[in-house]
C-alpha cells in the first residue's frame, strides 16, 4: 500500500465533505491502492493519504482524505484535524494547494454550507457532485453551470464507482490551480450584512440564505413530491418499538457471526504458528535462542495476529452498516437508551463488538466525536466478556458445576455463564455512570446526526476499508505486544532450573515454581489468599496477564498434565478437583472457581487490550488508570464473592458452594 512518491509530490490536494457525502469512494477511485494511514502528530486521528496520478504519468497530485466535518466551526477532534491541514497548521504536513469539496448531489442545501465557508476563506476550490444517479432517480435536475457561476468555482458531476467524471475533475483541478480564487459578491453581501448581529445565528441564517438563493435556481424539483423511499423504510427502521426490535435481531447476526465465523480462521491461524514454533524448534538447538523465538518471538506474533479474523469481519460489518446508511439508524435509536447514563448513542457498536474482543471494539470508538465520550466507552469497553476469558469460565464450570440443576431442568453451569455476561454488562453501566458523574463530567451533547439515503455498499470500498483497518490493527498493536510477550516469557524462563533427574512434566512445573514469575506469585499470595487463592493460582494470575486464555495452559504445568491440556481436558479438571494445600485441605472448591470467574469477568488482564488502549488515548495516564481501577473492582468483588460464599457455606445456606 506504501508508494514511494508519497510525501514527495510538491501539489497537494485535499478532499473535504460532510459525512457519507462519498468522499472515500472517490478517494479511492482517485488512488487506487496507492494509500498509506498514519496518524497526525500528538492525536489518534488517522491520516489517509495517497497518490492521484492524472494525464497517465505526468502529474502526480498528493491526495489527503480529511476527516468528514459539516463546516469549519470545529467541535470535534476530527473537524479541528481537518481544519487544521486546510489551514497549514499541521507540522511537517503543508497547506493544500487546492480542495475539493465533494457534496452529495441528493442533500445539497446541508453540503453547501461546508463549501460556502471554503470559498470565504480563499481556498482554490473544485466542487464534486456525486451520487447523481441517486439524485436522478429522486427527480432531482441540477444546472452544474449555473451552480459553478453563481459560486464561482468549477462544478464537476462525478459517479466515483464508474470512474465518469474523473478526467473532467483533474482538469478542473489545474484551472483552479492557476488562478486566484473568487468570492461571489451575494455571498459577501450576505456576509457583510449579518455581521451586524450579536450572535453566530446571524451569520448562519445569512450563509443559508445565500445557499437557498443559489439552488433556487440550479435546481429542478419533480413536480409532484413524493416521499423518497429512504423515509419510507425509515418509519420502520427507526419506529421507536420495532425499530429495538430489528436492530437487535442485526445486532444478534453480526455477533454470532463474528463469533462463529472466525473461529475456524482463528484456529488455522494457531495452528500455523504452533507449527511454526515447532519448527523452529526441530531446526535449532535446544537452548535459550529457541525457546525465544519460538516462545517469544512467535508466540507474541501469534499472540496480536489469532484476532485478525475477528478484526476483518468486524470491520466488514462496520463497512457495510455505514455504506448503507443503516449506522446512522441505529445510533439515533440507541442515544436515547444511551443517554441515560451518560453515554452517546454511537457507543452501543463498540460495547457490543466488545462481546467478541475488547479490541476491535475499543477500535470502533472512533466514531465518537466528544473525546470524553469516547473515553468514557474505552474504559468500560473490556468489561463486556470477551472470547478470551471462555476457556476461564468453561474450565471452571467443568470442574465444579457440570452436573448440577435448578428448577429441575436447567444447569448451573449456564445460568453461571449468562451471570457472567450480565455481571460485566452490569457493571459497566455503573461505571459509566459515574465516570461520567464525576472525572468525565460532561452532559449529554445534544444528538444532530444527518440520515443518509439507503445505499448499496461499495465492494470495493468495504474491501478496502477491512483490509486497511486491519493493517493497521497490526502496525499499532503488533509491536508493544510482542514486547510485553517477551518479557512475561523471560520472567518464567529464568532463572533456570536444570535437573536431567526429573520427567519434562516436572521439570516445567518445578522450572515455573522456581522461575522470576513464580517468585511474584509467591509475593503476591498474601494478597490473594483473602480471596482464596494460592500462590500457584497467583502464577497463573500474572501470566494471563498476556492473555485471559494463558490461565488455563499455566495450570496445566503447575498441576504436571502437559502442555496441551485445554478447558474440556479431564487430567486437567480432575487435577484440579484433587490438588492439596500443605495442610491437606483442597486448593479449589466451587466457591474459588466461582471467586475466579468473577475475577476474571472484571479484572484488566489482556496485554492485547492494554496496548490498545494506549494507542487510542494516547494516554499512559488513562491506561494506568483503567488498569489500577478495573483491578481493584474486581478484587473487590472477588473479595466480597469469597466472604459472602464462605458466609454461606458456614451457615449451610448454599451447600453447592
Amino acid at each position: 500500500m506504501r508508494d514511494s512518491n508519497i510525501g514527495n509530490s510538491e501539489i497537494i490536494i485535499a478532499l473535504a465533505g460532510n459525512p457519507n457525502a462519498g468522499k472515500t469512494t472517490l478517494f479511492n477511485a482517485l488512488t487506487g491502492l496507492k494509500q498509506k494511514v498514519a496518524n497526525y502528530p500528538g492525536v489518534t486521528v488517522e491520516r489517509k493519504e495517497g497518490i492521484w496520478r492524472v494525464d497517465g504519468s505526468q502529474t502526480d497530485y498528493r491526495l489527503l482524505d480529511l476527516p468528514g466535518l459539516y463546516s469549519l466551526d470545529a467541535s470535534s477532534i476530527d473537524e479541528k484535524i481537518a481544519l487544521d491541514v486546510l489551514t497549514g497548521q499541521i507540522k511537517g504536513l503543508k497547506k493544500p494547494s487546492a480542495i475539493i469539496a465533494v457534496v452529495d448531489s441528493t442533500n445539497l442545501e446541508r453540503n453547501l454550507y461546508l463549501v460556502t465557508q471554503l470559498i470565504e476563506h480563499g481556498f482554490p476550490i473544485v466542487v464534486a457532485l456525486t451520487m447523481i444517479d441517486e439524485a436522478e432517480k429522486e427527480g432531482l435536475k441540477i444546472d452544474s453551470q449555473k451552480l459553478s457561476h453563481c459560486l464561482r468555482v468549477p462544478v464537476v458531476k462525478v459517479n466515483a464507482a464508474k470512474g465518469l467524471g474523473l478526467k473532467e475533475l483533474a482538469e478542473a483541478v489545474k484551472e483552479v490551480l492557476q488562478k486566484e480564487p473568487e468570492i461571489p459578491e451575494k455571498l459577501k453581501e450576505k456576509i457583510s450584512s449579518s455581521e451586524n448581529g450579536h450572535s453566530k445565528n446571524a451569520e448562519i441564517f445569512a450563509r443559508y440564505s445565500f445557499i437557498t438563493d443559489v439552488v433556487q435556481q440550479t435546481v429542478t424539483y419533480p413536480n409532484q413530491k413524493r416521499q423518497r423511499l429512504s423515509d419510507k423504510i425509515d418509519k420502520v427502521l427507526t419506529h421507536k418499538f420495532f425499530g429495538l426490535i430489528i436492530l437487535a435481531l442485526l445486532l444478534l447476526i453480526v455477533f454470532q457471526a463474528i463469533f462463529s465465523w472466525a473461529t475456524l480462521p482463528m484456529e488455522l491461524l494457531e495452528n500455523v504458528f504452533g507449527s511454526l514454533g515447532e519448527l523452529v524448534r526441530s531446526q535449532l538447538p535446544e537452548g535459550i535462542i529457541a525457546d525465544l523465538l519460538a516462545d517469544g518471538v512467535i508466540a507474541g506474533v501469534g499472540a496480536v495476529l489469532v484476532f485478525l479474523p475477528q478484526i476483518l469481519l468486524l470491520f466488514l460489518f462496520i463497512s457495510i452498516l455505514e455504506d448503507t446508511g443503516y449506522m446512522a439508524r441505529a445510533a439515533f435509536l440507541m442515544d436515547k437508551i444511551m443517554s441515560k447514563v451518560g453515554l452517546h448513542g454511537k457507543a452501543f457498536l463498540p460495547l457490543i463488538s466488545s462481546f467478541a474482543c475488547a479490541i476491535p471494539g475499543i477500535m470502533a470508538t472512533r466514531t465518537i466525536e466528544n473525546p470524553r465520550d469516547r473515553l468514557a466507552t474505552i474504559l468500560i469497553a473490556p468489561f463486556m466478556s470477551c472470547s478470551a476469558r471462555l476457556p476461564v469460565y468453561t474450565l471452571m464450570i467443568a470442574a465444579f458445576f457440570s452436573d448440577q440443576i435448578v428448577l429441575g431442568f436447567i444447569s448451573v453451569g449456564a445460568v453461571l455463564m449468562l451471570a457472567m455476561y450480565l455481571l460485566g454488562i452490569t457493571v459497566a453501566i455503573i461505571v459509566a455512570f459515574v465516570l461520567k458523574k464525576t472525572l468525565l463530567k460532561a452532559p449529554p451533547p445534544p444528538f444532530v446526526m444527518e440520515l443518509p439515503p439507503y445505499r448499496l455498499p461499495k465492494l470495493r470500498n468495504v474491501v478496502q476499508n477491512m483490509l486497511l483497518r486491519a493493517w493497521l490493527f497490526v502496525k499499532r498493536a503488533g509491536t508493544i505486544i510482542l514486547l510485553i510477550s517477551m518479557i512475561l516469557w523471560a520472567l518464567a524462563y529464568f532463572p533456570r532450573v536444570d535437573n536431567d533427574a526429573i520427567d519434562e512434566n516436572q521439570k516445567a512445573s518445578i522450572q515455573l515454581e522456581n522461575s522470576y514469575a513464580g517468585q511474584i506469585g509467591k509475593l503476591i499470595e498474601p494478597a490473594i489468599e483473602p480471596l482464596g487463592f494460592d500462590w500457584k493460582i497467583g502464577i497463573a494470575l500474572v501470566s494471563s496477564f498476556a492473555a485471559r486464555e494463558v490461565f488455563v495452559s499455566t495450570l496445566s504445568i503447575i498441576y504436571n498434565v502437559g502442555k496441551e491440556a485445554d478447558a474440556e481436558n479431564a487430567t486437567l479438571i480432575q487435577a484440579i478437583r484433587e490438588a492439596k494445600k500443605e495442610d491437606g485441605s483442597p486448593v479449589w472448591t466451587p466457591l474459588t472457581a466461582l471467586t475466579l470467574m468473577v475475577f476474571y469477568v472484571l479484572a484488566m488482564q489482556c496485554m492485547s487490550t492494554v496496548a490498545v488502549v494506549r494507542r487510542e488515548t494516547n494516554s499512559w495516564k488513562w491506561t494506568l488508570f483503567m488498569i489500577i481501577y478495573m483491578t481493584l473492582l474486581a478484587y473487590t468483588a472477588a473479595f466480597l464473592t469469597h466472604k459472602i460464599g464462605s458466609f454461606l457455606v458456614y451457615s449451610s445456606i448454599e451447600p453447592f458452594l
